[in-house]
């Protein structure tokens, strides 16, 4: 039977949820020497989740030094990805973040840039123009440019982090839904397929983290967001090259938007640009479709675009979408379970965690082997919201 304790059945670590962050824990426990299981509810590879697309945007610039605290390491251990699975994951190129010179958000990343010496410069409106024409800024609005940026190969990066934890005798089982964590100094965890056990566990499920954990007196406060991925073509009769010169950008409440506005050269699809609004609509991830639920974002983009990326098409010319799992400060959880401490949880990356995932999967694969992390977590701590915990379940009989 599916049951029967055999060898496999018996792991050192489990890790459900083979995105990013899951893929990376997985790989850093199995390169540490521990037997480890990496579970996914769908067929690898799929679109269901936050981390499909084949672009990521990677930067220093933070306005929180905590974030680029991490990114020295996070650079290094993605040239280590790089290199050991003989493909490349990464291209160079500048990002603009752009902003008023007034307004507090974007003060907030000049001044951090300068406090951590992040290789920038800042720019007119006037020299902006003349470096990069697709980009037109208003009255006040200035550029600070991030030389550091660049883009990650977002499901290449996935699929070599995958094979690399196989090669270091890693397991990887697709198409196997979690349904029940039994926790103890050995945990249990009930799939589709049958059972497992180990000793350690990381939950890395996106939007479906809190139905994993629920059942273990655990409610995080996640808001599952779908986003409106849109990717635009020049305009017929564009100086040639436009979207060639086009570089990384961070829109900081431009065009009187309270949130941020990004864009990239877009690897998949060429002679496209991808832009992208922030933020999205609250969404059950298993129905991520409803009908009714039109994308806001889609009527904020075509009015940016207009405005700021004049030389490009008003109308997306491809629309995708893509999941956020959303936190109250859009910071992330990277914590002990407060009552089983073999269990680590990675969860709430809102829209911003996918550059860090190497030292996210080195902070996970820490915390589950009950280890001093290596960063301060204090950012990252459940106990930061107030009402998270309720009383831990009874195991069922």
């Amino acid at each position: 039977s599916l049951l029967s304790a055999g060898p496999s059945r018996f792991y050192d670590a489990i890790v459900v949820g083979a995105g990013i962050q899951g893929t990376f824990a997985a790989y850093h426990l199995a390169k540490r020497g521990q037997k480890t299981l990496l579970l996914e509810q769908f067929p690898l590879p799929h679109t269901r989740g936050s981390s499909h697309g084949q672009s990521r945007i990677i930067r220093t610039a933070y306005p929180q030094d905590y974030y680029t605290a991490m990114l020295g390491e996070a650079y290094r251990l993605w040239a280590e990805l790089e290199e050991e699975a003989g493909t490349k994951l990464h291209r160079q190129t500048p990002m603009l973040v752009l902003g008023r010179k007034d307004n507090p958000a974007f003060q907030r990343f000049w001044d951090a840039m300068q406090r951590n010496h992040v290789p920038s410069e800042a720019l007119t409106a006037e020299s902006l123009a003349q470096r990069f024409p697709g980009i037109h800024l208003r009255g006040g609005e200035v550029a600070v440019c991030d030389h550091t940026a660049g883009i990650l190969f977002a499901d290449k990066a996935v699929k070599a982090g995958q094979d690399q934890f196989q090669r270091n005798g890693g397991t990887i089982r697709d198409g196997e839904k979690v349904h029940g964590i039994l926790p103890g100094a050995v945990i249990t965890v009930t799939t589709s397929q049958g059972q497992y056990r180990a000793k350690h566990l990381v939950v890395t499920a996106g939007a479906w983290a809190n139905r994993l954990l629920a059942p273990l007196g655990l409610h995080l406060p996640l808001q599952p967001l779908r986003i409106t991925v849109c990717y635009w073509r020049a305009k017929a009769g564009s100086p040639p090259g436009l979207l060639e010169k086009l570089p990384c950008f961070l829109g900081i409440n431009l065009n009187g938007e309270k949130r941020d506005l990004y864009g990239l050269p877009a690897g998949e699809y060429p002679g496209l640009v991808k832009v992208c609004y922030h933020y999205g609509t609250p969404v059950d991830p298993d129905h991520p479709d409803q009908p009714g639920s039109s994308a806001p974002d889609l009527r904020i983009l075509q009015d940016f675009v207009s405005k700021y990326l004049p030389g490009l098409e008003p109308e997306p010319a491809v629309q995708e979408r893509c999941m956020y799992t959303n936190t109250p400060d859009e910071d992330f959880v990277l914590d002990r379970h407060p009552h089983f401490r073999n269990i680590a949880i990675g969860a709430g990356f809102s829209g911003h965690g996918f550059k860090f995932a190497p030292v996210v999967g080195k902070i996970l694969c820490e915390l589950s082997l009950g280890e001093e992390p290596s960063y301060d977590l204090v950012p990252f701590q459940i106990s930061r919201f107030s009402s998270q915990l309720k009383a831990p379940c009874k195991p069922p009989n």
